[in-house]
């Protein structure tokens, strides 16, 4: 039966928001049939609560203990250390394929007897199609460099990130780059003290101008940094294959080794043997922090991972259909109404992904009772006490008896997720928030609807017997 409680639709009034903007459903997992909700079969933007659906499908189709992985592979292993033919890097959607983890690989590689690269580095990225998603993307929003706005592909270096820490004393601005790989310089004239807190720096920050060559790039910070404050930040700022090639010759060099040959992609050959491997971590270990964290390319490289397996049977071509296509047929399988699904990465970092709260609790509630419920419940932010939900719902009866995947967008807001009410029944939960002004005011209608289903108790208990 349609139902808006009266501390939401205040909290709808409170904000000047109608209630046509909010749709939910929510039902005790014990008695589904007893529902409660409004225009929940609605498909809505959903912002991040959409990283739900995609780690309920990977989990079951790919495995809480499978991983991806990053190779080195040779046509040869040279006697005399000289390797005349290419040496490919081969990425596999490997979640922790950092700096650290590159250096490692190669040391494999020096270990076993090569040193002189004639031939070369290929860098293969065709694990998902196109083996490169970011190239010619539009940007999401007006912060580019963000590391939410990062695209992952196949290879995923160091997250396409490097590290910078900004610093001011008076009237001097300065700024440095962790690691320093040659080449790469960065350039504060246009970066200007100002008299802003030092927690509020983003808010005179303007995206940085980056000029690249074949050999260097220069990136000029812009914008107002508060005075006596420092700050650090990662920012994909320099073009991934240039890092990739950075990256790879001053390690090689480190090593003891030569690059004589050029840094290119490409495919790696069939004829290639395997010299090194470096493995990620398990799905559900990734998971954990992807929710917590509400990681965008965590969850993106695992949406295409989904992709991936399902590439040659379900969708040949492109991978992220062919991970919608995956995340359709479990739909299918476990009989759940799609109506009005759209995916587009699985993270909601998206303007057009679209998905009904009825949808959503459907697949919540079918994940509650399978083999990875602990997967899945132990990644969801606890209200009150961490991920985004640390500084949420800290009063009231919903504090440590949430888990909820949030979601936020400039025009939407969601959670997604269960709530336990005062006499321990588990409630199943997706709320969304549509509007011009979501981003703004929605947040405390979704935190009225939780702190009432948490303070709710439970239908009244028959009467004793005497």
């Amino acid at each position: 039966m349609p139902h808006v409680p009266a501390p939401v639709a205040k909290a709808l009034a409170q904000a000047g928001l109608t209630s046509d903007s909010l749709a939910y459903v929510a039902y005790r997992l014990d008695a589904p049939a007893r529902k409660l909700g409004w225009q929940d079969q609605r498909p809505m933007k959903p912002g991040s609560t959409m990283k739900v659906v995609t780690a309920i499908v990977a989990l079951d189709v790919l495995g809480p203990n499978s991983h991806g992985g990053t190779d080195i592979l040779a046509e040869e292993i040279p006697a005399d250390g000289v390797l005349r033919t290419p040496l490919y890097l081969r990425g596999g959607a490997d979640t922790d394929l950092d700096w650290g983890a590159l250096w490692s690989l190669l040391q494999r590689v020096r270990d076993a007897g090569i040193r002189d690269l004639r031939g070369g580095i290929v860098v293969d990225r065709h694990l998902f199609d196109p083996a490169r998603p970011d190239a010619g993307a539009p940007p999401f929003d007006e912060s580019p460099e963000a590391d939410y706005n990062v695209i992952p592909d196949a290879l995923h270096l160091n997250g396409s990130l490097l590290e910078y820490t900004l610093s001011s004393t008076g009237d001097a601005v300065r700024a440095s780059v962790e690691p320093a790989w040659p080449g790469v310089a960065v350039h504060v004239d246009d970066l200007h003290p100002g008299d802003l807190r030092c927690d509020d720096w983003e808010d005179g920050w303007r995206t940085p101008r980056v000029v690249a060559s074949d050999a260097h790039v220069d990136i000029y910070l812009q914008g107002v940094f508060p005075r006596d404050c420092v700050q650090t930040t990662n920012m994909n700022l320099v073009e991934r294959q240039y890092l990739t090639s950075v990256a790879l010759r001053q390690l090689w060099a480190a090593l003891g080794g030569r690059i004589d040959g050029p840094i290119g992609e490409g495919v790696t050959p069939a004829s290639a043997h395997l010299v090194a491997h470096h493995d990620g971590r398990p799905l559900a270990e990734v998971l954990h922090g992807a929710l917590k964290r509400s990681d965008n390319a965590l969850t993106r490289l695992t949406f295409l991972r989904l992709g991936a397996a399902g590439a040659t049977a379900i969708a040949p071509g492109n991978t992220q259909q062919s991970a919608a296509s995956q995340v359709s047929l479990w739909l299918a399988r476990h009989g759940v109404d799609a109506n009005g699904l759209v995916l587009e990465n699985g993270s909601g970092l998206s303007r057009a992904e679209r998905i009904s709260p009825q949808t959503l609790a459907a697949m919540l509630a079918i994940s509650s009772r399978s083999l990875n419920a602990p997967e899945l419940l132990s990644g969801l932010p606890v209200a009150g006490i961490d991920g985004t939900l640390k500084h949420r719902l800290n009063d009231g009866p919903a504090k440590a008896h949430a888990r909820l995947k949030t979601g936020l967008l400039r025009d939407a807001v969601g959670v997604a997720g269960f709530v336990t009410d005062q006499r321990g029944h588990v409630w199943v939960v997706a709320a969304m928030v549509n509007d011009d002004k979501a981003s703004e005011t929605g947040q405390p209608v979704l935190d009225a609807l939780i702190q009432w289903l948490a303070g709710r108790p439970s239908a009244a208990r028959p009467a004793r017997r005497r």
